[in-house]
């Protein structure tokens, strides 16, 4: 197939969003927001810079001052921040580029440090293993609070609050984080979440809280305009669930039930890869994402894995990627140092091919 021709450059329809191609910029962290969590015009222009994509996917966005876990991420409940982001989703428009928000809440994944004296909740009081990110010196994460079962309500209002922020705020739709061991992936987890009410214990109930926080979601945007981010290898700050395939396959239908634009998973293609079966169950827009080349890229949507792929450090390198891929040009190398230090260096000094 030759460059022009691959599928990578094929327009599609996730939802309500019209895409140009299926190449998709994932969320990363980069922890360059200015005081306050107020994004800036240094990530306008990290964000402008890569409107060629089909779609943006911003880095997870804090939904309240109790969700954050890393220094210098970007909030979404202030005025500030709100019209921060405002300015960044209108150059990435002026640009031609699409932009959705991920919304966030790290739960137990983060430490009093971070919370001014707070403890961390969690659906159940167990501490995530490693240490808490970026606090030197190391730090070992702490017990969190267990959320009792009148907050979760409140919990849920939070998320559809940042929701309807991000819509003032002009984005063309949001993606909730219920991956990488934050806090909805804490309630799915059968190894985190010991609870023992309607919030525990089978899968339905532990889906629970994804699930509601998915229908408060789509009450703002419209379900066209809301996806979900996945990890089905349960690989990030967790001993993991024990029985990852009917966890997630049951997610993937009742995602497919509510009729979202698409699901994103992280997920290596290897022995455990499960994404086929779930692509399968979802029956809408699935995003391959982690650890591909513009090749197995292609190949994992030719084989009907796939509809969509995300790349993140590559992203993080080529704010140019799909201009690269079509002309098959060297890519530069994502400097790991830099990914969460702060400045410009390692963020907007990557260089395009012209």
């Amino acid at each position: 197939m030759d460059n022009m021709s691959s599928i990578l450059f094929t327009p599609i329809n996730i939802g309500e969003l019209n895409l140009k191609n299926r190449i998709i910029v994932a969320p990363c962290t980069r922890c360059r927001a200015s005081k306050g969590r107020i994004p800036n015009d240094m990530m306008a222009k990290y964000y402008s810079d890569r409107a060629t994509a089909g779609l943006i996917i911003t880095e997870a966005t804090s939904i309240s001052p109790m969700a954050v876990g890393y220094p210098d991420t970007p909030g979404i409940w202030s005025n500030e921040q709100i019209q921060g982001w405002e300015k960044i989703v209108s150059t990435v428009h002026r640009a031609g580029g699409k932009i959705i928000l991920q919304l966030w809440h790290v739960g137990r994944v983060s430490d009093p440090f971070y919370l001014d004296g707070k403890l961390p909740v969690a659906p159940s009081p167990i501490a995530a293993e490693g240490h808490v990110s970026l606090l030197r010196p190391k730090s070992n994460f702490v017990t969190p609070r267990e959320l009792h079962i009148s907050e979760i309500p409140g919990l849920i209002e939070t998320y559809k609050q940042a929701a309807s922020n991000a819509k003032d705020a002009g984005f063309d739709g949001v993606e909730i984080h219920g991956a990488n061991g934050y806090l909805i992936d804490q309630f799915l987890e059968d190894s985190i979440n010991k609870r023992t009410d309607i919030y525990g214990g089978p899968i339905e109930n532990r889906a629970k809280f994804m699930l509601e926080v998915t229908d408060a979601v789509i009450e703002v945007f419209g379900s066209g305009r809301v996806g979900m981010h996945l990890s089905p290898p349960c690989d990030k700050y967790s001993k993991g669930d024990s029985n990852p395939l009917e966890t997630f396959t049951y997610i993937a239908k009742e995602l497919s039930r509510r009729k979202i634009a698409f699901i994103l998973a992280r997920e290596s293609i290897g022995p455990k890869y499960i994404g086929d079966k779930l692509k399968k169950e979802f029956g809408g827009t699935y995003i391959a994402n982690q650890g591909l080349t513009r090749d197995t890229a292609e190949k994992i949507i030719e084989n009907g894995n796939a509809d969509a792929v995300a790349f993140g450090s590559l992203f993080i390198a080529n704010p140019d990627l799909p201009e690269r891929f079509k002309l098959n040009s060297q890519l530069n190398e994502p400097d790991k140092n830099t990914f969460y230090m702060g400045g410009n260096k390692g963020y907007n000094d990557y260089q395009k091919l012209k």
